[in-house]
């Protein structure tokens, strides 16, 4: 099981939001690039960024920001947040994103999903699997659908998408960690990698995670931020747990 450091962007600063929220929002003060560095040199595998001015507004703010940090680092970066134009996909890989992070588009408009896996593969793909009580959630989580997960979930992996992040949004930020319960669900429906993202708060949590049979990534955001987790240390936990696990 891989670990993703999370980035989350607004107005160039990085931040992060409980449950979505931009009025409990907190502000870092070091620069994104910065941070990155860090998260990189204490061994996440993979950056998890997110454009929230864009998630909001559907317009893109931080561009040159997330340039700027795809190329200061060396490991592979996966950018979400108001991807809803095949402009704004090409930009960003063209960028240098490795992947790009699909929200609200994929489950508004399935067949622009379908373009960005014809257009640029199902392994650049990744959507985001948002959910508030078992339902799907869009526009920055501000409302909440009719849609099932499970059979959203389905759908996305017709489409070709290779890559999921499940958020359960009561999970996010609260560090309470995170729903096991859906996301074993997940796995045992689907043959996409399952990233998961909302609620981790201690090495317990990680190793309860990297148990999954099948569980792909975890991406990390307010613990490492607020040092109730060291990175390296959910690194290597998340590493051996992995390990053993195959081994039996």
């Amino acid at each position: 099981m891989i670990i993703l450091p999370a980035v989350d962007l607004l107005d160039g600063q990085v931040v992060r939001l409980r449950q979505g929220k931009l009025e409990e929002k907190t502000v870092y003060p070091d620069p994104p690039l910065v941070i990155a560095k860090r998260w990189e040199e204490e061994g996440g595998t993979y950056l998890h960024v997110i454009d929230l001015n864009a998630a909001f507004t559907g317009r893109t703010a931080n561009i040159e920001t997330i340039k700027a940090l795809v190329r200061a680092i060396d490991i592979p970066v996966q950018v979400g947040g108001g991807v809803r134009s095949i402009e704004t996909a090409r930009k960003l890989i063209e960028g240098g994103a490795s992947r790009i992070v699909i929200g609200t588009q994929a489950v508004q408009e399935p067949e622009f999903l379908g373009q960005l896996v014809n257009l640029f593969g199902g392994d650049k793909i990744v959507v985001s699997v948002d959910t508030k009580e078992g339902k799907i959630a869009v526009k920055g989580w501000t409302e909440v659908t009719s849609i099932g997960v499970l059979d959203f979930t389905q759908k996305v992996e017709d489409a070709g998408v290779e890559t999921i992040v499940f958020t359960d949004i009561a999970t996010d930020g609260a560090l309470t960690g995170p729903n096991f319960e859906e996301l074993q669900s997940i796995l045992e429906i689907t043959e996409c990698q399952v990233i998961a993202s909302g609620g981790v708060a201690s090495i317990q949590h990680i190793q309860q995670l990297a148990m999954l049979p099948g569980l792909y990534g975890a991406i990390i955001g307010k613990a490492l931020y607020d040092g109730s987790l060291d990175l390296s240390e959910a690194v290597a936990t998340a590493n051996y747990v992995s390990d053993a696990r195959g081994a039996v």
